[in-house]
């Protein structure tokens, strides 16, 4: 009895693996192992494909496909001069085979010389049958160039020859948003669709261009498009759910969210949207509770984490919040959003040491606004740490030069370190740059204020 093909297949892998158990030498053909060598390095067992094509070659020297796939795997390895001359030596032999152009292409790409992969890619163009797979590859290289213009117009002329490669339909619409290209992505997406009319894919693209662009109406119409097209497109829900969200519609966009939670497994994301919506109808306690499925469901979405931190900030219950800023901290301690609200509710439980500490974190991790570095500032004030408080405001003063609400505690600063003339250095310099902000000496060094020296290089340049 004939085996099929896949039966063949599996007897292949299954015989080359018990010959490398027992260490006997058994024969392939090289159509066999080409099967064999494929089927490992699309599964990601490169040292089994290694082995395959070594076996391959001593029992096949000359099999050009055998030697192709060792190219692949000394290109993998960053063996690129060794793999560009067995590359030269297939050329001379079969000038006229597409596989060695794109080898070589994607041993340019690998050297960054992305004009040079290109060129070569359009040099296949003129052997290959597969036109599309050669513009995809060309297309990726000109999005290493960073030119998304020729990129989308390969990815174009992929989706012209294989007309449900989604995958291109997903790039060209990716490098219309990188430039910026909305109404022409529409203009693009329309024609599309004037061929494919129940392409889920394309209502789905098309809708978030109109969402992008506030046109909510459209929008809604054409995710309402690609639910038609497929309405087990869960991606189109959610995307519904969120213009329903903006149209105020919140009941229905509950209502959507809560389909793709019965169409796919529940995601956080879903739970948090489903909350936001209940705090909005000021269901508090439903919103409260898709919070903690959201958290529960995916403990790294920060936005979840922030979003019941806020709610109980904002209905001023600050020792809940902190306990689940505490909790979100305890997962992700890098995460500069959740030390700022750290910072934030600690210093208005007027818990002062903490709330320093949170800033600082916040600095350490990249915050650097102003308002971070300036409220850390007026903490360690409060702590009398001023030393600590001068090396904040220099590390600062680098990202914002000549600003007076730094410039004026500088000052102060250097008044209570009875450093007098760097005082008055700084004093004049705020001074200069904005009289109103000298209520901050008042306000964060009352004592400093009252000396009359002070209060008249304030009156003088009011």
């Amino acid at each position: 009895m004939q085996l099929s093909q896949n039966e063949d297949h599996n007897f292949s892998l299954s015989k080359f693996e018990s010959m490398l158990k027992t260490n006997d030498v058994l024969f392939f053909d090289s159509n066999e192992f080409e099967g064999i060598i494929f089927h490992y390095l699309e599964t990601g067992k490169f040292a089994l494909a290694k082995k395959a094509v070594k076996l391959g070659l001593e029992q096949h020297p000359d099999a050009s496909v055998l030697k192709l796939f060792k190219v692949e795997i000394l290109i993998f390895e960053d063996k690129l001069t060794e793999a560009d001359t067995l590359l030269n030596e297939l050329h001379e032999l079969e000038p006229s085979n597409d596989e060695i152009y794109i080898q070589k292409a994607n041993i340019f790409s690998k050297q960054d010389n992305h004009q040079m992969a290109i060129n070569t890619l359009k040099t296949a163009l003129d052997f290959t049958s597969e036109e599309a797979e050669i513009h995809s590859l060309m297309a990726m290289e000109y999005m290493f160039l960073e030119d998304y213009e020729n990129a989308k117009l390969n990815f174009i002329k992929c989706l012209e020859l294989e007309d449900d490669d989604y995958a291109a339909l997903y790039n060209i619409i990716y490098c219309f948003d990188f430039l910026e290209q909305r109404k022409e992505a529409i203009e693009f997406l329309n024609l599309f669709l004037d061929k494919h009319p129940y392409s889920e894919v394309a209502w789905h693209q098309i809708g978030k261009q109109y969402f992008d662009l506030k046109e909510y109406e459209k929008a809604l119409t054409a995710f309402d498009f690609a639910i038609i097209s497929d309405d087990y497109f869960v991606g189109a829900y959610m995307e519904k759910g969120k213009v329903l969200e903006k149209m105020s519609r919140l009941e229905e966009a509950i209502e959507n969210y809560h389909i793709t939670l019965e169409l796919d497994d529940p995601t956080a994301f879903a739970y948090l949207r489903i909350g936001k919506c209940y705090e909005k109808l000021k269901k508090y306690n439903l919103a409260i509770d898709f919070y903690s499925k959201a958290v529960d469901e995916d403990p790294l979405l920060d936005k979840a984490w922030i979003a019941i931190t806020d709610f109980y900030t904002q209905k001023l219950n600050y020792s809940k919040a902190l306990y689940f800023i505490n909790k979100a901290i305890s997962i992700d301690s890098e995460n500069v959003l959740y030390w700022k609200r750290f910072a934030k509710i600690n210093n208005r439980l007027n818990f002062i040491e903490e709330a320093e500490k949170g800033y600082k974190k916040a600095i350490e991790l990249g915050n650097y606004e102003l308002e971070t570095w300036i409220t850390r500032c007026d903490l360690l004030i409060n702590l009398g740490e001023y030393e600590t408080a001068l090396d904040t405001m220099y590390q600062a003063i680098e990202f914002y030069p000549e600003t007076a609400e730094i410039e004026y505690r500088l000052a102060g600063l250097y008044f209570c370190i009875n450093q007098g003339d760097r005082g008055y250095y700084h004093l004049k310099n705020a001074l200069k740059i904005d009289v109103e902000y000298s209520i901050i000496i008042e306000e964060l060094f009352p004592e400093i204020f009252k000396r009359n020296s002070i209060k008249e290089l304030i009156n003088k340049q009011a």
